[in-house]
């Protein structure tokens, strides 16, 4: 390779959004008659020639000098041997996450610091020597007994930003070292080049959001190297993540907030409060449009586990009612759709809602009500004035909860409700474009009183840690210790909703009705497209003046089968569309928009005349998140309207790439392209 390849894929690794994030203060330069990796000095870090000769490791080497310049710029009281070994530590996991096919080690540290169990005082003192020389005064001594005894209690809480938010929740979390990206297509890294409109599902997160999780990560790490007892080191993130969520929604009090590992474990958290209060009496759980929630909330709402892993890491059986759950719950779905699906009416919806409960409530069955806001393909039911009137006339037979987990209301309307006796579950993951798996329940002051006297099923332990809830009764189930993977994932979200809470409201309407309008036009001029019309929201004023959530921000839509071009693809065909819209389809295929990556919101199976009772089709979804209003930190430089004019010309090219995968449906179809994190072409990465 020549020496300006080797540049210029230097220059590449250091333009990286995730390093360029984490890097924050420091200055980085080359160095090339350095004969050592790097060297860190104050903010300064110089690489050094290895970094040149060995560019499949470049990375790795600038993700250590990064760390450790960090830690002695942030913390530069910590020992200087501590802060090296934690340096390092990280960038073993680093490389071992980053490096696809990994590369034959050629570092000598990293094989030892990569290991589950730190390293013993003979490996410290072998290692000491290598990885000191990157200190101005490399002859330091140090105390391997001390030392080692030290890193042991920090070593299983240390790792980089990236993998510890795919902890604590499910395999659906895992990245796919081939891919780079996990189930839901997106990633805990940065991805600006990736064109995202996914917010109804889930997205990856921005600069601001990984920048959001590493201050929170870093600040653990500090504690833990100024001797914090782990668990106190991560239970402190999980508290400032709990006070972020309830100064974000006015609260009075963080324990006010639950926090559960997604919007169905929140499902798990509501049955639980709901069975403490409920005097014996067996439990009604009543869901609107269960098929347009979480695969899991059916599941988790009769108190069965939803999945095959907990988000504790315990394996258990999917399908099996977990330790302590009521086994007679009995769950109602009401349909949010006709069966041509089409919308039912509020009216209907209302009607149906307030049978159920009074048949159930006669029956001697205290009822947990949901409130669908909104469905995957943004419809909404029972209404608000249904809520008020059943709250009224069943007080004490009825609990009932807002499933906010799309996050699309005004959190001055959320901290209403949340006064007026109702629990909303929310997540940080869908408009506000935090990563996936971060949810809560705003719970009411009186169920915050009520828990400290509750007794919780046996086995939420596998599914939650007593700091992510309020205080409880002495004898509660859960286990000590924090859901650290959870609180990063949050104060990822925290980043985004912070930045959209400094939006004027008035700013916020204006760009997600121009986003509203422009997308509506763009699918409803696209020949291969039907629009599933969005519902008109019913969202009054707050204090007399006007709001943002009245404002659709999901526009689900059709795609004409290519070979039946009379009826819309089939949910399976749907799915495989939307995998390929995310990968980089110029290998096989010509056009601008074939590089680009685009994620939109995952298909929602929806009945259609066309295709009958008997088979369903898939409605892909273009959805408006936080950051078109708040920007990008890869926007720098770019004017609010130079921005959204991008944004929206960026949603025309994912249309146009989907007519292009229809154009070539069974050359695409034979090779079945798969995500990955990045353009195959690093030059592709348009940003």
């Amino acid at each position: 390779m020549l020496a300006e390849d080797l540049t210029r894929s230097l220059l590449d690794t250091l333009e990286r959004p995730d390093l360029r994030t984490i890097a924050g203060p420091l200055d980085i330069r080359l160095e090339s008659t350095l004969p050592i990796p790097f060297r860190v000095a104050d903010t300064r870090i110089r690489l050094g020639r290895p970094t040149l000769d060995h560019p499949e490791l470049a990375a790795t080497i600038l993700r250590h000098a990064i760390e450790l310049g960090r830690l002695r710029h942030d913390t530069p009281e910590i020992d200087a041997p501590l802060a090296v070994f934690t340096a390092a530590r990280i960038a073993a996991l680093f490389h071992d996450l980053d490096a696809n096919p990994a590369p034959a080690p050629t570092l000598p540290w990293l094989a030892p610091l990569r290991q589950d169990t730190p390293p013993d005082p003979e490996t410290l003192a072998r290692l000491w020597p290598l990885l000191a020389a990157a200190l101005p005064d490399a002859s330091i001594s140090i105390d391997t007994e001390t030392l080692s005894r030290r890193l042991a209690r920090a070593w299983p809480h240390l790792g980089p930003t990236e993998s510890l938010m795919a902890e604590g929740g499910d395999a659906r979390l895992k990245v796919d070292p081939q891919t780079g990206l996990n189930r839901y297509g997106c990633s805990h890294r940065p991805r600006p080049w990736a064109i995202t409109f996914a917010s109804s599902t889930a997205s990856s997160l921005s600069e601001r959001g990984f920048g959001g999780a590493e201050n929170a990560r870093r600040t653990m790490v500090a504690a833990l190297l100024h001797d914090t007892p782990p668990d106190d080191a991560r239970q402190n993130i999980v508290q400032a993540a709990r006070r972020g969520i309830a100064r974000c929604y006015s609260l009075d009090n963080p324990e006010q907030v639950l926090l559960a590992a997604s919007g169905t474990d929140c499902e798990l958290a509501v049955l639980a409060i709901a069975a403490s209060h409920a005097d014996g009496r067996p439990i009604t759980n009543i869901l609107v449009a269960p098929d347009e929630t979480g695969s899991g909330v059916p599941l988790a709402a009769a108190g069965r586990h939803f999945a095959a892993d907990a988000a504790n890491g315990h394996s258990v059986g999917k399908g099996q009612l977990i330790d302590g759950f009521p086994q007679d719950t009995r769950l109602i779905g009401i349909p949010i759709r006709q069966d041509d699906g089409t919308p039912r009416s509020l009216a209907e919806i209302d009607a149906e809602c307030i049978a159920s409960i009074a048949q159930e409530i006669a029956q001697g069955r205290h009822v947990v009500l949901h409130q669908l806001d909104m469905s995957k393909t943004g419809l909404i039911g029972p209404s608000a004035a249904c809520l008020h009137t059943l709250q009224a006339r069943h007080a004490h037979h009825l609990d009932i909860v807002v499933d906010a987990c799309q996050a699309r209301l005004e959190p001055t309307r959320i901290r209403d409700m949340v006064a007026r006796g109702i629990m909303v579950m929310i997540t940080g993951s869908k408009f506000f474009t935090g990563p996936p798996f971060c949810g809560a329940v705003l719970l009411p002051p009186a169920i915050v009183t009520q828990l400290a006297h509750a007794t919780l099923p046996a086995g939420l332990r596998a599914y939650a840690h007593r700091g992510e809830w309020p205080r409880l009764h002495p004898n509660h189930p859960l286990d000590d210790g924090a859901n650290l993977g959870l609180a990063l994932r949050w104060h990822a979200a925290l980043a985004e909703m912070n930045a959209l809470a400094a939006c004027p409201p008035d700013h916020i309407r204006t760009t997600l009705q121009r986003f509203l309008d422009a997308g509506r036009t763009a699918i409803d001029n696209h020949p291969d497209l039907t629009l599933l019309e969005p519902p008109k929201l019913d969202r009054p004023p707050i204090d007399g003046r006007p709001v943002w959530d009245d404002v659709p921000t999901i526009l689900s839509f059709l795609i004409r089968d290519p070979h039946q071009p009379h009826q819309p693809l089939e949910l399976e065909d749907a799915r495989r569309l939307h995998r390929w819209l995310n990968a980089d389809l110029s290998p096989w295929l010509a056009g601008d928009c074939a590089a680009r990556l685009c994620h939109l919101g995952q298909p929602v199976p929806v009945n259609t005349p066309e295709l009958g009772p008997d088979r369903l089709a898939g409605a892909l979804r273009l959805c408006a998140g936080a950051r078109l209003v708040s920007g990008e930190p890869s926007h720098a430089g770019l004017n609010h309207e130079a921005r959204l004019t991008r944004e929206l010309a960026d949603a025309q090219q994912t249309l146009q790439k989907i007519a292009l995968i229809r154009e070539h449906w069974d050359r695409l179809h034979s090779i079945d392209p798969v995500p990955h994190y990045a353009p195959v072409n690093p030059e592709r990465k348009l940003s």
